[in-house]
């Protein structure tokens, strides 16, 4: 890669970062608003779940604005979303208050989902798309491990009383920052051709170092005027029935494995089986460290191995260790087994969910509806997780391990879906989609 092509892709990574650490950072202050707000288990599961609610608006929302004014100026909004968020949060004076700033920081998080893999995805030369929009994915995970590093130092600090606003403060400047570098890299070549600005287009494919860019631009008009005079560049039901089919249930499966259900409650899982704060905490980093690891794994083999073998593999992965967490909490194993149990969860999700649903999202719409597919996606992924979010403590406090039971089953479903439902998608150039989609799974 050039350096252009380098920058641009990790400067829109680095929104997954600021999902990351955002969605991970609440894990290590919900014990503090509950005593703050005298916050109930149903209101503190409304309070974080209530984020994953302006997350479901921000993925719906977004892909209109993202087709419009292009993904790369979006970007700069949810960035300052995210610091308007997480200053707000953590002087929040009251519940209401806290609750208003958390549904900003999800609407930047639901917005940069649909944005950043797509403006990856359209400026990645084919045969390396999976490992660079997967690098959406490592950021991500990056920024989970650095909410949990984040939370343990500051609690280390033993700054009292101002240690919970300390914590959700910290994110801020990471995204000012992010904020700054949106301004150094170029449009999306495929939006740019898509608004009929084709020496744009043309330019920023030199600059990117794509190998014939006459030919690839000559490729992307080809493909636009095909949409138009096809869709009229309306997302449909009728014709476009098998991505919308393909990106719902991967957004599904992935939260129906209760990945950021267990995230966002991991101090309290690890109380269900008696540990202390502090070693919670540690605990938590361990997972962090873990799902970083085998993300990284996942984005070395993702262009060889493909997507459909990596979601096979985790999807079996999944369901026992899952199984064998829902034992152990209702009970019936030994609790120090807890951990590595979760750890095995984790880097089978990271192996497989967690590397490819991005990636999958962002290859299996036309070009001139993608932002508004990814949006179907990312809204289906949010909702799902809000819901479960909300729904997972109420059912945790009565019977720890009935959750991951449940969570086992979705995962030996999701196998046989995948199984002979989904396509590969592998090395096909955007523009080919379509062709690889009528053709039976492979």
């Amino acid at each position: 890669m050039n350096g252009l092509l380098a920058r641009s892709v990790l400067v829109a990574g680095l929104a997954g970062l600021l999902f990351g650490f955002d969605t991970a950072v609440i894990a290590g202050v919900t014990q503090d608003i509950s005593h703050v707000f005298a916050l109930s288990p149903s209101r503190l599961g409304f309070t974080v779940s209530i984020a994953l609610w302006g997350t479901l608006v921000g993925a719906l929302a977004a892909g209109m604005p993202g087709d419009r004014f292009g993904a790369r100026d979006c970007l700069k909004a949810m960035a300052l979303m995210y610091v308007v968020s997480s200053v707000g949060c953590a002087f929040a004076p009251s519940w209401p208050l806290f609750l208003v700033f958390r549904v900003i920081g999800g609407l930047a998080i639901g917005g940069s989902s649909v944005l950043a893999p797509v403006y990856i995805s359209e400026v990645s030369p084919a045969k390396r798309r999976g490992m660079l929009v997967g690098l959406f994915q490592i950021f991500i995970v990056s920024g989970i491990l650095i909410a949990y590093c984040s939370n343990y130092f500051i609690g280390q600090a033993h700054l009292g009383a101002l240690e919970w606003r300390a914590k959700l403060l910290a994110p801020a400047g990471p995204a000012a920052a992010v904020l700054a570098l949106l301004y150094s890299i170029p449009n999306s070549p495929r939006w740019l051709a898509g608004k009929a600005r084709d020496h744009e287009a043309l330019s920023v494919l030199r600059a990117i170092g794509a190998s014939e860019p006459e030919a690839e631009l000559a490729a992307i008009d080809a493909a636009a005027g095909h949409d138009a005079a096809n869709a009229g560049l309306r997302l449909s039901l009728r014709l476009h029935a098998r991505p919308i089919f393909l990106v719902v249930a991967i957004a599904l499966f992935n939260q129906l494995a209760g990945i950021n259900a267990i995230l966002y409650y991991l101090n309290q899982i690890f109380g269900y089986a008696g540990f202390g704060k502090v070693s919670s905490d540690l605990q938590s980093i361990a997972i962090g460290a873990t799902n970083l690891l085998f993300t990284l794994i996942a984005m070395s083999v993702i262009d060889r191995a493909g997507r459909k073998p990596l979601l096979l593999i985790g999807s079996v992965g999944m369901a026992v260790c899952l199984a064998a967490a829902g034992l152990i909490l209702s009970g019936f194993g030994a609790k120090a087994l807890l951990l590595p149990v979760l750890i095995g969860f984790i880097a089978f999700f990271a192996f497989s969910q967690g590397a490819v649903i991005w990636v999958y999202i962002s290859e299996v719409f036309p070009s001139g509806v993608r932002s508004r597919g990814q949006s179907i996606g990312c809204a289906t992924h949010w909702g799902a997780n809000a819901v479960i979010s909300w729904v997972f403590p109420l059912i945790a406090v009565r019977a720890h391990g009935a959750p991951f039971g449940l969570f086992a089953v979705m995962m030996v479903a999701q196998f046989f879906v995948v199984l002979f439902l989904f396509p590969e998608t592998r090395g096909v150039r955007l523009e080919d989609m379509a062709q690889t989609l009528s053709r039976s799974p492979a």
